[in-house]
């Protein structure tokens, strides 16, 4: 509840959603999710709402005498002088490919530099860790680019990009003694898609609309590993990214380059703006960006 009493402080000081969260680092809507969240749990409204403008009623106001004192009291808990820099909690949220790859190196790499701190990783799908981030429960995560523009309040930084290929089960790759072409295999082998509500299938999506081909779905996850299995159980072929964190394709996959119809995965780490997240928060992300390079 803490986080949302720091936001209803700030929401009083500046008079809207919007102010305040300019303020803080959130978007209009992440502060009124944290004070919708805050009534509900008091049981009371705290603002009288008219237009774009919220005005804190009578209840909001007590509230507000109390929410400032309890605060300072928690500022004087967190008072440890330079302890206080060298402990804590960062909450990360990770894909999954990015958390068996290099996201175990910048946890380590981190961990040497500043023992202290404990990490929370949140696993997830990409477009629920942006909006954690967005709403102030994640301090950073290592998400896909979303196929849309972040919100103005958050910052993007590009770690590592990902070629697709199309997985076919090695027995198929030879047909009547001729190599099949990529386009070949989609058109008539069964498809197991990637998922097409996560932006990598998505991404998948717009690649088969634009290269004008029809695929026979037979499954579809959004787990990678999972695909890879199916695949190498001959149930049929997958469009998936080249990813570092799937490992080594199995002995019965082979892996087919799309030539000049590549297309690719961008991986990246978004987090919030710099007056508003914690400096460790920063040195984390370089952490993370390092391992990735490497």
């Amino acid at each position: 509840m803490l986080s949302e009493l720091k936001t209803f402080i700030a929401v009083s000081q500046y008079g809207t959603f919007s102010g305040a969260g300019a303020r803080i680092g959130l978007t209009q809507s992440a502060v009124s999710a944290q004070m919708q969240r805050l009534e509900e749990e008091l049981g009371f409204a705290l603002f009288d709402r008219t237009g774009r403008s919220a005005t804190l009623n009578d209840a909001g106001r007590e509230t507000l005498a109390l929410a400032e004192e309890m605060m300072t009291l928690y500022a004087r808990l967190s008072e440890r002088g330079a302890v206080a820099a060298e402990s804590g909690m960062l909450r990360v949220g990770a894909i999954a490919s990015a958390q068996v790859s290099f996201l175990a190196d910048a946890l380590a790499r981190f961990r040497d530099d500043r023992p202290g701190w404990r990490i929370r990783v949140v696993p997830g799908v990409s477009l629920g860790l942006l909006g954690q981030v967005d709403s102030g429960e994640l301090d950073l995560a290592v998400i896909i680019k979303p196929p849309f523009a972040l919100p103005s309040e958050l910052e993007w930084r590009t770690l590592v990009t990902e070629p697709f290929v199309l997985l076919v089960p090695k027995a198929l790759v030879r047909g009547k003694g001729a190599a099949r072409s990529w386009r070949e295999l989609l058109r008539s082998e069964p498809f197991i898609r990637y998922d097409r509500t996560s932006f990598g299938g998505r991404l998948v999506d717009r690649f088969l609309r634009r290269s004008r081909v029809n695929v026979r779905d037979v499954i579809e996850l959004d787990e990678l590993q999972g695909i890879v299995q199916l695949v190498a159980r001959g149930i049929g072929v997958a469009l998936l990214p080249n990813s570092a964190g799937l490992g080594k394709w199995p002995a019965g996959i082979v892996a087919l380059e799309l030539g000049e119809a590549t297309f690719l995965r961008e991986i990246g780490l978004v987090q919030r703006p710099r007056h508003s997240r914690q400096a460790v928060a920063g040195a984390l992300a370089d952490c993370i960006g390092m391992a990735a390079g490497a």
